[in-house]
Order: structure tokens, then C-alpha cells, then sequence
């Protein structure tokens, strides 16, 4: 299956209508086995939890929490899994870890970018991700491999479709992953970059889900297997991938219903 993103497709119009002016090349994501009904799940249980009564008034504690979580998970899924209790305390030093931690707290600064000039902000979330892992010379610069097709990426990123917002985050997370534009952290760099797609295109305007944590429950084989399905580029593939993404999303959504939770307990 050829996606609008991949190799040699055409430029999208950074500012984007809700509407594309022609034909929706997302669309078709829709008609692929089980994704429509994925789809769907995944965006009621967000719903479920953006409607609970304690959002109303501490919403700003469960986004902090969630990029906590969020900060875990997504080292957990590169390897390195570490006690939250240990995170909260700052008793870990691990680079992959801090890493994480640096990008989960800086994503609230970047919403207002991230739809304007998506390239500008994949550089920093590297810068962030990788300081610790890489050399200086390297953070923030895409390798030459990832020519045209990080070009396509950013289309996707700034561009107009009527796709449900899960869909787009899951695209955009199975291209930087795909891609490793950079070499290193490339992991955490695309599960931060999909965040801010479903912030940004209105799914957890909020940031209060944790789509990582949804990503690492399902576990790091089918989590890898799913990648590599969609890397391949088949129908089955980009399916899989799909349905994988929007299954995290509602494990995410879970997670987040429980810090509610425990915030209404006390």
C-alpha cells in the first residue's frame, strides 16, 4: 500500500482546512480490515476519560502525571524499565531515561509549533531525547537517509484530512519510527511526536491520556512486530499498525481514568 507520505509523494499545504481541497488521500486508512472500528474505540475511550469529573478541576495534575507515565513507558518500550516510584523520587540517571523525562516536560511548549513547523520541533525533541546519547554535532540533524521521506512526514503533519485524529498520530509515530531519521532515540522522538499530533489535532487536547503506557501494556514484541508490519508497507501491514496504535490509545486513555482516579481519592 502506497501512503501519500511515502517516497516521492507531492508537498502538502502547511496550513490546513479541516477539509482537504481535493480528494482525502487518508481516507482509504478507513476501508483497511478493522480500522474503522478500531478507530472508533479509541475515540470513545478517550471521550470517556476527557468527560470525567476530575478534569473539571485538576486537569493540569493529571497531564503532569501522564507525561510521567508517559516518560516511563516510553523508556520502558526502548529497554529501559524503571520503577515510577524511583522516577518521582529523581533517583534514576539512566540517559534514555532523562531523556524521555526532558521530552515529556517540554511537550506543552511545543503544541503551538509542532502544527506550523513540525521539523523545527522534531530537531528539539531529538536535542532533548538524545543529549546524553549522541555527540552534538549530530542532535537535532537528520541523517541523509531520510530525504523526501521526511519531507512527506511533515506534509502529513501540517496538512489537511479528515481522517480521525488517532489515525494521523498513528501515521506520524509509524514514520518517524520507520524512518529513524536520526539515529538515536528515534523511539522516543516518534511516540512524542504522535502525543502531539493527538493533542494538536484535537483527540486529548488536554494531554491527560498516556498513550505510552498503552503502547508498553500491549508489549515490546507485538509493539515491534506492528512497526515492522507497517515498515513494509503492505495493506496487512499499515492494518495492523493501525489497529495496534489505536489499541494502545485506549489502554492510554485506561491509564489515564485511573491517575483521575487516584487524584479523587486523594
Amino acid at each position: 500500500m502506497t501512503l501519500p507520505l511515502r517516497p516521492g509523494a507531492g508537498a502538502v499545504p502547511s496550513r490546513a482546512p479541516a477539509r482537504p481541497p481535493g480528494p482525502d488521500p487518508l481516507a482509504p486508512l478507513l476501508d483497511l480490515p478493522g480500522v474503522r472500528d478500531a478507530a472508533d474505540g479509541a475515540r470513545a475511550a478517550v471521550d470517556r476519560l476527557l468527560g470525567h469529573r476530575v478534569l473539571r478541576r485538576e486537569s493540569a495534575g493529571v497531564s503532569t502525571e501522564s507525561a510521567l507515565r508517559g516518560a516511563r513507558a516510553s523508556a520502558a518500550l526502548e529497554g529501559v524499565d524503571v520503577p515510577l516510584a524511583d522516577l518521582r523520587a529523581g533517583r534514576v540517571e539512566e540517559p534514555v531515561v532523562q531523556g524521555a523525562l526532558r521530552v515529556s516536560a517540554a511537550l506543552g511548549t511545543m503544541t503551538g509549533t509542532w502544527t506550523r513547523a513540525p521539523g523545527q520541533v522534531l530537531a528539539r525533541l531529538h536535542l532533548l531525547a538524545a543529549a546524553d546519547l549522541a555527540g552534538h554535532e549530530v542532535l537535532g540533524r537528520p541523517g541523509p537517509h531520510a530525504g523526501p521521506r521526511l519531507g512527506g512526514l511533515l506534509g502529513l503533519v501540517t496538512g489537511a484530512t479528515t481522517a480521525p485524529a488517532v489515525l494521523v498520530a498513528a501515521l506520524v509515530h509509524g514514520e518517524v519510527a520507520a524512518l529513524a531519521p536520526f539515529g538515536t532515540a528515534d523511539g522516543v522522538v516518534a511516540r512524542a511526536a504522535a502525543r502531539l499530533t493527538g493533542v494538536t489535532r484535537g483527540l486529548d487536547p488536554k494531554a491527560v491520556s498516556v498513550p505510552e503506557a498503552g503502547f508498553a501494556e500491549l508489549g515490546r514484541e507485538a509493539y515491534a512486530a506492528a512497526l515492522a508490519g507497517y515498515a513494509a508497507g503492505g495493506p496487512d501491514g499499515v492494518a495492523g499498525w493501525l489497529v495496534h496504535c489505536c489499541r494502545a490509545t485506549e489502554h492510554g486513555a485506561v491509564e489515564g481514568i485511573a491517575i483521575c482516579e487516584s487524584l479523587l481519592r486523594g
